[in-house]
């Protein structure tokens, strides 16, 4: 028996939403295409395709979401990918997600992830960290470079003026970043002094909405849907990501003005206002994105969800 469909739509109604979709993201990417081509890497904009490994091509193809059948012979190509299943109805054929065969080759990862995204829909965001987990990921770097993850820019306070903000920050009670992803790039002497030691086991009980982090992990959660979630939920969370990133780096320690990046200077009470809105505005909108995945997610991990419309 086919998988339930919702809506059917014939080539010419899908085909020029899908090519409007891959020329978006086509234009987004450009830069990160054209420099992975020259070899001249971006510590801001590059780095949505390096820690996620999602490539430009896999967000520039267009998936309409659950329950709805695609007619033509464009669909038909649609079945050598992940998650699709023939339709037939009414005597036409097509295409439609799968939501049985995605559940199969996901487990418990989906679960891991559902049990995240509605734990942090339901904390309020914490604004008291002011992004100072980049800062502690580069703590003693004069007398261990190593901890440098981005070698080629400087530290705009230099090693030991990076140290004392870090430092600072921790008796202040700002180094308490909640999310596992950040907390383990720190070195042992920013690790002795945050309170908080997050691990994947602890991860749905402390990750909370104003998180950079767990913001930019929606863009992971949303591609883990793909093809359920509609490509416009996780271009909304590529966004959403990439704006998460811009801030995060402007308010991290290094000088990144070569790139035309000014600073969000987190060392002074100005600057720590200014982050504090705008990680009050990105946390209204992962909770958003939240609302969207949370029926996916649950039609994942229960099958007999029926995900919302």
């Amino acid at each position: 028996m086919p998988p339930a469909a919702t809506t059917v739509l014939a080539q010419e109604e899908w085909l020029p939403v899908a090519e409007e979709h891959r020329r978006e993201v086509e234009a987004l990417t450009a830069g990160h295409r054209e420099r992975a081509l020259a070899g001249r890497p971006h510590p801001v904009e590059d780095f949505l395709f390096t820690y996620y490994r999602y490539r430009p091509g896999q967000l520039a193809r267009w998936h309409p979401g659950d329950g709805v059948v695609l007619l033509g012979d464009a669909a038909r190509e649609r079945l050598a990918w992940r998650g699709y299943a023939p339709w037939s109805g009414g005597g036409r054929e097509g295409v439609v997600v799968d939501v049985a065969a995605l559940t199969a080759t996901q487990g418990r990862r989906l679960a891991h992830v559902r049990d995240v995204v509605a734990a942090t829909r339901g904390r309020p965001a914490e604004l008291g960290c002011f992004g100072l987990h980049e800062w502690a990921m580069v703590h003693g770097s004069a007398t261990d470079p190593s901890v440098l993850r981005h070698e080629r820019q400087p530290l705009r306070l230099g090693a030991a003026g990076t140290d004392a903000v870090v430092e600072e920050g921790a008796r202040r009670g700002w180094l308490r970043c909640t999310h596992v992803d950040a907390v383990r790039f720190y070195p042992p002497s920013a690790l002795a002094l945050s309170p908080l030691q997050p691990t994947r086991e602890t991860q749905p009980a402390l990750e909370q909405p104003g998180c950079l982090h767990a913001g930019m992990d929606l863009y992971r959660a949303a591609f883990l849907l793909v093809p359920l979630a509609p490509s416009s939920l996780v271009l909304e969370a590529f966004r959403l990501a990439r704006d998460v990133r811009e801030l995060d780096m402007r308010a991290s320690p290094y000088d990144l003005s070569s790139y035309g990046r000014a600073p969000v200077r987190v060392e002074t009470a100005q600057g720590r206002a200014r982050y504090a809105s705008a990680q009050r505005a990105l946390a209204v909108r992962g909770q958003e994105l939240r609302d969207r995945l949370l029926p996916l997610l649950d039609a994942l991990v229960d099958p007999t969800v029926v995900p919302a419309g």
